[in-house]
């Protein structure tokens, strides 16, 4: 058994144990064993292989990631720059993100009530404070809007 060969399946050991604990990206995999010192051509090779194998899947981490954010009560922004972070494709963030079927509206209030309580603001600082809290969360600027004026 050669240096490389011995080195390939134990690159290939090592990135199996991250994946079963959770999903990751194509990048994340190659980051992590570049952080083991692991040759670039072992390390190419097997998330290659990996993925020819299906077992590694943008598109799966894609999923699993969004609905992960949407329990935490993300808004689209966060999840979209998060995303990016990870190296999912802008064309993969987008149709996951179109293809939600989600009221980013009602999230964001849902997110201010269990936050904030019922109650709406009652002076211009408290509606600051709340707006901030939505807009670190990754809501927009309108979906912030309409969901501090249903509060009130």
């Amino acid at each position: 058994v050669t240096g490389s060969n011995s080195a390939g399946r134990s690159a290939r050991k090592l990135a199996m144990n991250w994946l079963s604990r959770r999903e990751h990206t194509l990048d994340e995999l190659r980051e992590k064993l570049a952080a083991r010192d692991f040759a670039e051509p072992d390390i190419e090779t097997t998330v290659v292989a990996l993925a020819d194998e299906g077992l590694v899947s943008d598109e799966r981490f894609a999923e699993s990631f969004m609905a992960v954010r949407l329990r935490r009560g993300q808004g689209p922004i966060r999840i979209r720059m998060d995303m990016g972070r990870r190296g999912v494709s802008t064309e993969l963030i987008r149709a996951h993100l179109d293809g939600a079927d989600e009221d980013w509206v009602a999230r964001a209030k849902e997110v201010l009530c269990k936050r904030f309580g019922n109650s709406p603001p009652v002076d211009f600082r408290q509606k600051a404070r709340q707006a901030r809290f939505l807009q670190y969360r990754g809501f927009t600027t309108e979906q912030i809007q309409a969901a501090l004026a249903a509060s009130e």
